[in-house]
C-alpha cells in the first residue's frame, strides 16, 4: 500500500469525450465514447493545488506513485505495483551539437524494462478498482508484457495477441508472467480486430491503446517526473517514438495541468512526434495538414513498437504538436541502427530500436534546421535495449593450441 493515496479520495471529477467534450461518470467501466472516441480524465485542479506543492514532493519516495494526486486510483489497496521507480536522465554531451545539453529520459529501467509499466500499473489498478476479470489486448511486444505483469500480480486474466513477427523476447516473456498470448498472422491493428470482435463473446475488458481512459494517466507520469527533475523548467524540445501516442499525449497533458495550477510557466516544451519511413502515417498526416492519419499500408520498421498503421488517437497526437510548435517526422531502418550503435559507443547507453529512432530524428532536424543546436532536448529511450535483437559477435580465441597473439587483438 502507498501512503502517498489518500483513502477513498481523488481529485478525479469525471470522464470527458476527447473529441466532443460530453461527460462521463468516473466510478464505472468505460472504453471510447459515444462518439468512438477516447476518453480523458478531468481533475479538480483548484482543489489539488490547495492540497499539494512542488515542495511537499521532495519528501516523498522518488516513484511514480510520488504523484498520486494527478492520478484515478481512490484506494491504496487497489495499486498494483511492481517498483515502478523514477528513471533517470542522462546527460549525454557526445551526442549534443552546440551549446544545448541533450539529455536521454531512459524509461528502460522500469519494471518489465519499457515504458508501458507507467501505463498499465495505472491502468491495472482502476481495471482493479473497477472490479474487472478479464483483460484483451493487442500489442506489439513491451505493452503486452507490461500487462501480463501487472494483471497476473492483481489476479485478472489476460489475453494478448501480437503480430507474429513480435520479437520473440517479448512473447516469452508475456507467457512467462502468466499473460494468455498468440502470434496473429496479421498487424496490430488486426490483433486489435480481434480483440474488438471477441470482447462481447468473450467477456474481455478491452484494454487497446487509448479504448480506456487510465493509460494515459500512467504514462502522463513521464512528464510530470520531467519537470520534477529538472527543477520545473521544461526543456525546448522532445523527441519522443509515436506509435500510438498515448506517451505524447500524456505528457502534453501533464504539461497543462501543471500549467493551469502553476507548477511550470512559460512555453511548454515542442513535441516532435518522431516514425519510422516505413510507417509514418502521423507524419503524412502532419505534413497534409490534416487532423486524422489515414491507414499505412504495407508497414514495416525494424522499430516494432512503433509500427502501428491507425491510431486511434491520431487527432490527439496531432492536435499537441501543433498546439506546442512542434512537428512529426520520420527516420529510415538504416538511420535507426546507426543511431543505437553510435549512442552505445558514444555514452554507453544501449537503446531500443524506437529509442534510438529519436536521436536519429534529432540528428536530422539538427541538419534540416527544424531544431537548433542551442536548444535542450530530451530523448525518450522507451524500453531497455536487452529485449532486442543485437549483430553477433563471433570473434574466437584459442587459448589451449598456441599462444595468444595480443597484436591481433588491436584490429
Amino acid at each position: 500500500m502507498d501512503e502517498t493515496v489518500k483513502q477513498g479520495f481523488t481529485f478525479v471529477t469525471h470522464l470527458e469525450c476527447s473529441m466532443v467534450g460530453d461527460s462521463y461518470e468516473a466510478n464505472q467501466q468505460h472504453n471510447l465514447s459515444k462518439a468512438g472516441k477516447p476518453l480523458l480524465v478531468k481533475y479538480d485542479l483548484t482543489s489539488l493545488s490547495n492540497s499539494l506543492s512542488r515542495e511537499e514532493l521532495a519528501y516523498r519516495p522518488e516513484n511514480l506513485w510520488r504523484y498520486s494526486e494527478f492520478l484515478p486510483v481512490k484506494y491504496a489497496e487497489n495499486i498494483v505495483s511492481l517498483g515502478e521507480s523514477m528513471t533517470p536522465l542522462i546527460h549525454t554531451p557526445r551526442l549534443q551539437s552546440g551549446n544545448g545539453n541533450v539529455y536521454i529520459k531512459d524509461e528502460g529501467r522500469l519494471p518489465t524494462g519499457s515504458f508501458k509499466a507507467r501505463g498499465l500499473c495505472v491502468a491495472v489498478s482502476m481495471a482493479k478498482e473497477l472490479g474487472v476479470t478479464q483483460i484483451a489486448m493487442p500489442t506489439n511486444g513491451n505493452a503486452g508484457a507490461a500487462l501480463a505483469a501487472y494483471a497476473t500480480r492483481a489476479g485478472i486474466e489476460t489475453y494478448i495477441f501480437c503480430p507474429e513477427d513480435t520479437p520473440q523476447v517479448n512473447v516469452r516473456e508475456i507467457a512467462a508472467q502468466g499473460g494468455r498470448v498468440w502470434l496473429v498472422n496479421g498487424l496490430i491493428n488486426d490483433c486489435g480486430r480481434i480483440v474488438e470482435e471477441g470482447k462481447e463473446n468473450m467477456d474481455w475488458f478491452d484494454f487497446s491503446t487509448l479504448k480506456e481512459p487510465y493509460r494515459i494517466e500512467g504514462k502522463k507520469t513521464m512528464g510530470l517526473e520531467l519537470a520534477d527533475q529538472l527543477g520545473w523548467q521544461l526543456p525546448d524540445v522532445i523527441f519522443y517514438p509515436t506509435g500510438g501516442g498515448t506517451g505524447l499525449i500524456g505528457m502534453w497533458k501533464a504539461f497543462n495541468e501543471m500549467k493551469e495550477i502553476g507548477w511550470i510557466n512559460g512555453k511548454l516544451p515542442r513535441m516532435v512526434a518522431v516514425q519510422a519511413t516505413g510507417c509514418a502515417p502521423i507524419v503524412r498526416a502532419y505534413e497534409a495538414g490534416t487532423e486524422q492519419a489515414e491507414l499505412w499500408e504495407g508497414a514495416h520498421t525494424v522499430a516494432a513498437g512503433i509500427r502501428v498503421p491507425v491510431a486511434i488517437g491520431d487527432f490527439l497526437i496531432l492536435r499537441a504538436v501543433r498546439k506546442s510548435n512542434g512537428f512529426a517526422t520520420a527516420v529510415a531502418d538504416e538511420q535507426i541502427l546507426a543511431a543505437r550503435d553510435e549512442v552505445a559507443q558514444q555514452e554507453g547507453i544501449l537503446m531500443c530500436p524506437e529509442g534510438a529512432a529519436t536521436y536519429a530524428a534529432y540528428k536530422k532536424e539538427l541538419s534540416s534546421g527544424r531544431v537548433d543546436s542551442a536548444e535542450s532536448v530530451i530523448l525518450f529511450n522507451c524500453a531497455t535495449g536487452l529485449k532486442y535483437e543485437l549483430p553477433p559477435i563471433s570473434r574466437l580465441l584459442d587459448c589451449t593450441q598456441q599462444p595468444i597473439d595480443y597484436s591481433a587483438l588491436l584490429d
